[in-house]
C-alpha cells in the first residue's frame, strides 16, 4: 500500500518552503516518524515524519527545489516495510546497513567529493554536528592519500586564472534570504543611527557569584547577564516609551507591553525568538525562556509563532568575542540593545585609576521617532540599573 508524504502546514501565511535534504534515498528503509525530509522556510526549518514505516518508493522533488503546503512529496511502500528491513542474523546485510549509516551522517558536499576521488566514507570520523562528515573531513582524508610533490622551483607569475574548480556554488536558503531582505528594508526605510556607552560590571559580577550557587539550586537555572539586561531594558522602555514603540503610516504606536527579542544563533544562522510580556517574568523565568530558546533554536525546534512580534530586541556579540558593534534594527521596532563582552579596563574612579570588568553597550534607533538625548539617556539608564542590580528589585 503507497502512502503519500505531503508538505505539512508550515504556519500563518507561508505556503511555499524549500526542500534542503532528503534524510534517505528512494528504495531505503524508514521507520515511522523517521525525520524523512527536511524543510526550510524564510521563517523556520521543520523536519517531516514519515508518515508510514516501509520503503521509500518515489520522490517527487530534489533537493534545492520549491514545494507548496499540500504538495506531495514522494510515496511510501508500507507493505515493503518487512521486506526492506534486513535480518538481523544476515551477515551479508551489515555492509549494506552499515553504508545507510554513513550516508544519513554525511552532507551531500561531502558524499559527491567523495564520490569523485573514490573516498571510503565508512572510514572516515565526522566532524560536523551530531557527527556527520563534512566536505572538510573527506578533503582532509584526499590530502592524507595523497603523496607530498617533490620540490620543484617557483612558478613564473602569471595573469588572472579561471576559479571555478577552487569555488562552490550554493542556493542561499530562504531563511537567510529573508535575513538579507529585512535588513536591506530596515537600512532603507529607517534613520538608523548608533549610540555607545559603558558599564561597570562589578557588582553584576560580585551578586552572580554570591548567589549563583542558591539560585541554581532553587531554580535550576545559572543566574547570567541576559535576564538582568532584559529586565534594565525593561525599566528604560518604561522611561522612554518612544523606543517601544514603532512608525505605522503617519501614526505612532506606542505598545504597552513588552515582548523582548533575544537573539540567539541557531543552526542556520541568527534568530529573535520573543519573549512576551517578559515585564511579568522573574529572573529565573527569563533564564529559563532564554536558555529553552536557544536550546531549541540549535536543534530547529522554535516555532513561528515564537520568531513573530517583538516590542523591542537584545543582541549579544559578547558570546561571541565582540568588544564593539552596531547592531541594524529588526523592523517595525524603533530600537536594537547591543551587547559585548566583558573586558578588563583602567577607568578612573574616585580619582583613582583602577581596573574594572568593561562592556560596551550600544543603542541602535530610528532616529525618525527617537531623538539623541532620548537614546543617550536610555543606555543610561541601563547603566544605573546594571551597576546597581538592587535598583533592578526596587525599581527605582
Amino acid at each position: 500500500m503507497a502512502v503519500e508524504l505531503k508538505v505539512p502546514p508550515l504556519g500563518e501565511s507561508i505556503t511555499e518552503a524549500v526542500i534542503s535534504k532528503w534524510n534517505k534515498k528512494q528504495g531505503e528503509s524508514v521507520a515511522a516518524d523517521e525525520p524523512l525530509v527536511v524543510l526550510e522556510t524564510d521563517k523556520v526549518t521543520i523536519d517531516v515524519p514519515a508518515p508510514a514505516a516501509g520503503a521509500l518508493l518515489s520522490l517527487a522533488f530534489k533537493e534545492g527545489d520549491k514545494v507548496r503546503v499540500g504538495e506531495v512529496l514522494g510515496t511510501i511502500d508500507a507493505a515493503g516495510a518487512a521486506a526492506a528491513k534486513p535480518a538481523a542474523s544476515a551477515a551479508p546485510a551489515a555492509p549494506a546497513a552499515e553504508a545507510s549509516a554513513t550516508e544519513a551522517r554525511t552532507t551531500p558536499t561531502a558524499r559527491k567529493v567523495a564520490e569523485a576521488n573514490n573516498v571510503d566514507l565508512a572510514q572516515l570520523q565526522g566532524s560536523g554536528t551530531a557527527g556527520r562528515i563534512t566536505k572538510e573531513d573527506v578533503l582532509g582524508q584526499i590530502n592524507k592519500s595523497t603523496p607530498a610533490p617533490a620540490p620543484s622551483a617557483p612558478p613564473a607569475p602569471s595573469g588572472p586564472r579561471a576559479n571555478a574548480a577552487r569555488e562552490e556554488r550554493v542556493r542561499m536558503t530562504p531563511l537567510r534570504k529573508r535575513v538579507a531582505e529585512r535588513l536591506i528594508q530596515a537600512q532603507s526605510t529607517a534613520a538608523i543611527l548608533t549610540t555607545f556607552n559603558e558599564v561597570d560590571m562589578g557588582e553584576a559580577m560580585a551578586l552572580r557569584k554570591k548567589y549563583n550557587d542558591k539560585f541554581q539550586a532553587k531554580h535550576g537555572v545559572k543566574l547570567g547577564f541576559m535576564s538582568l539586561f532584559v529586565r534594565a531594558s525593561i525599566e528604560a522602555l518604561k522611561t522612554f516609551p518612544q523606543i517601544n514603540a514603532e512608525i505605522d503610516g503617519e501614526d505612532v504606536v506606542f505598545k504597552k507591553y513588552y515582548d523582548i527579542g533575544v537573539a540567539v544563533s541557531g543552526s542556520r544562522g541568527l534568530v529573535v525568538p520573543v519573549v512576551r510580556d517578559a515585564d511579568t517574568l522573574s529572573l529565573a523565568d527569563l533564564e529559563k525562556r532564554i536558555g529553552d530558546y536557544g536550546t531549541r533554536a540549535r536543534n530547529d525546534k522554535l516555532t513561528l509563532a515564537e520568531l513573530q512580534g517583538g516590542t523591542f530586541t537584545i543582541s549579544n556579540g559578547g558570546v561571541f568575542g565582540s568588544m564593539l558593534s552596531t547592531p541594524i534594527l529588526n523592523p517595525p521596532q524603533t530600537g536594537i540593545l547591543g551587547m559585548h563582552n566583558i573586558v578588563d579596563r583602567a577607568v578612573v574612579k574616585d580619582g583613582q585609576i583602577v581596573v574594572r570588568p568593561i562592556m560596551y553597550v550600544a543603542l541602535s534607533y530610528d532616529h525618525r521617532l527617537v531623538d539623541g538625548r532620548e537614546a543617550v539617556q536610555f543606555l543610561v539608564r541601563i547603566k544605573e540599573c546594571i551597576e546597581n542590580p538592587e535598583r533592578l528589585l526596587l525599581e527605582v
